[in-house]
This record gives C-alpha cells, structure tokens and sequence, in this order.
C-alpha cells in the first residue's frame, strides 16, 4: 500500500488538501496519515486535529508528502526541514501549497524546478531563493516530482497530484475534479451524470 503523509501546522488552511485526501483515501491502495510537530493543531477554521505522527515517528517511506498551506510556515524546525529536503534528494513525490511553497523557497529547496506560488515578489527577501527565472505564473506547476500551488488552486492542486503519482486515468482524474471545478450541471453537459 502506498503511504501519503499530509504535514500541517497549526492555523493550517483546512481547504486546501481536502479534496486530495478524501480522494486518496477512499483508494484501497492509499493509507492517509497526517503529521506535524505537535500532537494536536487547529485549522484557520477553527477545526481541531490530533495528528497521527508527530516528526520523529513519521515513517521513513513516504511515497507522497503533502505539505499543506497556512500561517505558520515561517517556523524554523530542523527536523522539518530534513524531512522535506530527504523527500527532495530521494526523488519521492512531494506536493506543497500556499505558504509550504513560501517555505521551499525560503529555504532555497525550489533550486532546480519550475514551480508556482502565491507571488514571487513575497520572496524578494529571501537568499536562499535563487531561481526566480523558474517561477511560473500559474495555479500549479508540476516539474519532476515537486507539485507546487497557490493558495486558491486545491482543485488544480488535487488534480496535478493525483495525476503525479498515477492514481488513475488522466481522464477519470479530470473528472474526478471536473465535478467540483464545473459544478454539476455543466459537468453533466460535458460528461454525463457522475455515479455519485
């Protein structure tokens, strides 16, 4: 089975990753566990999580590390940054969103891959970033295994990830966010009714 951690701090954005877990999740070949550096976090909307890994117990194979977005990825923490940077090196996947990606470019872990983000111009401060000629301007960017977003784009965002580690079809992946993006009706004009 394959193992998808989603790493949130606290006042993490609750919208953001929603659609890609409950789609992983419903998968008989994916385990969905969340991870962070405290036992308990709360969302931006007030939404209470008792994580299943804090950083030390997180397993050593992860097939996907979702770092999902929010207010507080300024923090500095080792352990964190060892974790992302050996998902990086091992060319495992890895997806970040919103202020993860501020994070990566901070910590210059964007060096050597297109990728997107809320703006560029947040980063003008940071030394570590020094790619800025990589910078795309558009919801997601999916470059070898580093799927970054903006924070408004949790559909492109679920579905450049799903299509990153093959979940299925590119087809059934577009529809399976479609439904959400075009809203029912207009979906059943494109595809038909859904099996809901």
């Amino acid at each position: 089975m394959k193992r998808a951690i989603f790493l949130m701090l606290d006042d993490y954005a609750d919208w953001e990753g929603a659609y890609l877990a409950s789609q992983l999740n419903q998968s008989s070949n994916w385990s969905v566990k969340t991870a962070s550096i405290t036992t308990k976090i709360t969302s931006i909307g007030g939404l209470k999580t008792i994580v299943d890994y804090s950083l030390v117990d997180i397993p050593k194979e992860i097939d996907l590390l979702v770092l999902i977005g929010g207010n507080s990825w300024t923090i500095q923490n080792d352990s964190l940054l060892q974790l992302i940077k050996n998902q990086i090196e091992t060319g495992k996947s890895l997806a970040a969103i919103c202020g993860s990606v501020d994070y990566l470019a901070r910590n210059g872990l964007l060096t050597g891959f297109k990728h997107t983000g809320n703006a560029k111009y947040l980063w003008k401060d940071y030394a570590n970033y020094q790619n800025g000629a990589d910078f795309i301007e558009q919801q997601v960017v999916s470059n070898k295994n580093l799927i970054t977003a903006n924070g408004t784009a949790a559909l492109e965002f679920t579905n450049a990830v799903l299509k990153l580690v093959d979940f299925d079809t590119e087809l059934r992946i577009d529809k399976i966010t479609d439904l959400y993006e075009l809203g029912y009706y207009q979906y059943c004009a494109k595809y038909g009714k859904p099996i809901l």
